[in-house]
């Protein structure tokens, strides 16, 4: 049987049905979201994001296919400072196999803005996204536009002068990455379990607690951004000391000091050990205080989290003290998406009940599971 869903949620023409169908489209997005985000990692982590140097939205989707072709990207290439000062004398094979990871990242990136705009007109057009919904939806199509300038912008700031991208550069796109995962991840799961409503009673700092590690959790994974923009993370591999100390040597040994936070290559990869150490605990600490007096969807997530947290701070002292090999460097940024989803989730469920925060009769079989299930 199919409930409506109460005018506050629903447009005129949505019902249960098109939050669900919605949901499972965004659920679906954010999957792919999740994938870009890994082939970004290994794109930065090969030294490949440099490999095509001009910007082509549509003649750019078809890779070189003849010798001259390939010939031609790599006379490109040749000319940038990358190539003259790390990779001069590569081979014409070892170009090729640089070049594709980039092209497939771009690639599965072009997909991903057709697999948000197409379906998102079609819902429009047919009424079908819930009305709490629809400036929110509109707003990420923006930025995923948005999102593909800034790709194009941080390669433009390695094709002269430097021999990498801008670290800058690289963290806003990386954050920009993460906000809209966060904020896809928050409306499927308003449109699959319904809106979320804070408590009546206000219990004061355990109504921030989950929102401050969520904040904590992005801070944190950008900080990560800066550390392999500058390729600080294949120095100082010991944990926990750095060359023996807790604080390295050279810590602040930039002017003016807040370029240490940026650009110093001890300052950031330590100021990301502090962030993470930070965050792992406050996952344990949240989860311990809350676990035992939560609803069960909540206790559930809270698991979710802390699963995640101790997942992440693995890869990330194994990624460190291997050097960073690539799998374990794309591993270690999944993680970190992993665990941003998993206290977005938790957040969201910190609510009022779920027929409390949607006003009532929405069916109860709108969750996660079957959302994910029901996309095949």
């Amino acid at each position: 049987m199919t409930s409506s869903v109460p005018k506050d949620i629903a447009a005129p023409h949505a019902d249960a049905t098109d939050a669900r169908a919605v949901g499972r489209w965004l659920v679906t997005w954010a999957i792919l979201l999740f994938a870009i985000v890994l082939v970004g990692g290994a794109t930065r982590l090969t030294e490949s994001g440099l490999s095509i140097t001009e910007w082509k939205p549509v003649t750019g989707i078809v890779p070189p296919r003849s010798a001259a072709q390939w010939a031609a990207e790599f006379e490109k290439y040749q000319r940038i400072p990358q190539y003259e000062r790390l990779n001069a004398g590569m081979s014409i094979e070892a170009f090729k196999a640089i070049y594709l990871w980039e092209f497939w990242h771009r690639i599965i990136a072009r997909l991903a803005g057709l697999a948000f705009a197409v379906p998102f007109a079609w819902f429009v057009v047919r009424r079908r996204i819930p009305h709490f919904a629809r400036g929110r939806i509109a707003t990420l199509l923006a930025l995923v536009a948005v999102q593909g300038a800034m790709g194009w912008w941080m390669v433009s700031s390695g094709l002269s002068v430097r021999t990498e991208v801008s670290q800058y550069r690289l963290a806003a796109h990386l954050g920009l990455a993460f906000v809209l995962l966060g904020v896809t991840v928050w409306t499927a799961a308003d449109l699959l379990e319904g809106r979320r409503v804070p408590r009546e009673r206000a219990t004061g700092w355990r109504d921030r607690m989950l929102p401050v590690l969520v904040g904590l959790v992005g801070i944190t994974s950008t900080t990560g951004a800066l550390v392999a923009g500058l390729r600080a993370g294949r120095v100082f591999n010991t944990f926990p000391l750095m060359a023996g100390r807790v604080v390295p040597p050279g810590y602040s040994q930039l002017a003016p000091w807040w370029r240490n936070l940026f650009e110093n290559h001890a300052a950031v990869q330590f100021d990301h050990r502090v962030l993470a150490l930070t965050t792992f605990f406050a996952v344990v600490g949240t989860w311990s205080t809350l676990r035992r007096s939560s609803p069960p969807r909540l206790a559930r997530r809270l698991d979710f989290a802390l699963g995640a947290a101790m997942l992440q701070l693995a890869l990330g002292i194994a990624t460190l003290l291997l050097h960073v090999p690539v799998a374990l460097g794309v591993a270690h940024q999944g993680g970190a998406a992993l665990l941003l989803v998993s206290v977005i989730l938790a957040w969201h469920a910190d609510g009022a009940p779920r027929e409390v925060a949607v006003g009532g009769d929405v069916p109860t079989g709108l969750r996660w599971t079957r959302a994910v299930a029901e996309i095949g």
